[in-house]
């Protein structure tokens, strides 16, 4: 069943579906228009986020919009991208260091309506092993540095990059062809989109 799309974030703004598993209560944080061009789909809202209400508004969005070439008015502008986590709520703390994954309610609950509604997608970023697994399933590769490598196998409609966290700083030491190989494309296609 579909909603207009401004009936709809409401409706996922107000969302309770997990709230027994979330330690620090539902907090849905999103954005997107009905002209949206490119969909950013990560993993859940980190603490600063959840606080916020605004997406990436940490150090990995920091990073982020650094790899994307673009200024945060650029970002944010809805009419050039939608921001649609796998989870829309903060999961709480990981014991073993990070955040806990993010919830599995959301995305096939909210997503299909989102992109319902989203009739004007050129791209659709999957960041980090959550995003991939679910979009990319049988299509991906072994594991996230082998679908990265390969982004240009998922063009045009996907581009499959590595989470921008500062946790990751070892995994993109590690793999210097990221930086070289992957952000220059990943900048050209996000500016062919933004600017047309």
């Amino acid at each position: 069943m579909t909603h207009e799309l401004p009936v709809l974030l409401k409706k996922i703004k107000a969302c309770k579906i997990c709230e027994s598993n979330l330690s620090h209560g539902a907090n849905p944080v999103l954005t997107a228009a009905q002209d949206s061009k490119i969909v950013v789909i990560g993993q859940a809202p980190g603490m600063r986020v959840h606080l916020s209400n605004q997406p990436w508004a940490d150090k990995s969005g920091e990073r982020l919009i650094q790899w994307l070439g673009i200024d945060r008015e650029t970002f944010y502008d809805t009419s050039k991208f939608a921001i649609i986590p796998m989870g829309f709520c903060y999961p709480g703390k990981n014991p073993k260091g990070g955040d806990l994954p993010p919830r599995k309610e959301c995305a096939p609950e909210w997503h299909p309506p989102l992109f319902d509604q989203l009739k004007n997608v050129k791209l659709t970023l999957l960041i980090g092993a959550y995003a991939q697994k679910y979009y990319l399933g049988k299509k991906g590769k072994k594991n996230l540095t082998e679908t990265v490598m390969h982004f240009e196998e998922y063009l045009p409609e996907y581009f499959p990059i590595v989470h921008p966290s500062p946790l990751n700083f070892r995994w993109q030491k590690n793999n210097p062809w990221f930086e070289k190989d992957v952000i220059g494309v990943l900048q050209k296609t996000v500016h062919d989109i933004v600017n047309t």
